[in-house]
């Protein structure tokens, strides 16, 4: 059996194992990118974190709509898990874009110990969550892909398995 013919068997008859697929994998790249920044030493950029929570977004909805016994919430819950994968696959494709085209002014964000020296920490804690790595920065490459460059491509493919989970819901 080859490739094509065990995603189409899971989208035919196994839609939620692919979505249980899809949240497992999410969970992978989160703990992939937690690797990369505490074992390897890259700091996340602003986008990276929003990324980040997309795909903590697409884990759960995916997780929740595999949970899911009737058909009608299991396609309200890959609507939006698509939609979550398309709004990802936007910020990551933004990224690519600027590791690209780098502007000549970086405007990704404040080093850590700057923000708990200048500001209160009540103000400090949420810029903490917003990343302070450069976003035009190629740190870590694959196959000559940035991490931006496979988080597109990443979000896409989830994108594309809630459409087509869409259409075959259809017919």
């Amino acid at each position: 059996m080859n490739l094509s013919a065990t995603v189409l068997d899971l989208l035919d008859r196994h839609p939620r194992r692919l979505l249980a697929l899809v949240a497992v994998g999410c969970v992978g790249l989160l703990a992939f990118g937690l690797y990369l920044q505490h074992a390897v030493g890259l700091e996340p950029c602003p986008m990276c974190i929003v990324q980040r929570y997309a795909l903590i977004l697409v884990a759960l909805v995916a997780g929740i709509a595999a949970a899911l016994s009737g058909r009608s919430g299991r396609s309200a819950g890959v609507a939006v898990m698509g939609v979550i994968a398309l709004g990802g696959a936007f910020v990551a494709a933004r990224q690519s874009f600027l590791q690209w085209y780098p502007p000549e002014v970086l405007s990704c964000g404040r080093d850590f110990y700057g923000m708990i020296e200048s500001f209160p920490l009540k103000r400090a804690i949420p810029m903490i969550f917003k990343g302070s790595g450069d976003c035009s920065a190629v740190d870590w490459t694959f196959l000559k892909l940035s991490i931006a460059n496979w988080s597109f491509l990443c979000f896409s493919a989830i994108a594309v398995v809630s459409l087509l989970l869409l259409l075959r819901r259809q017919r």
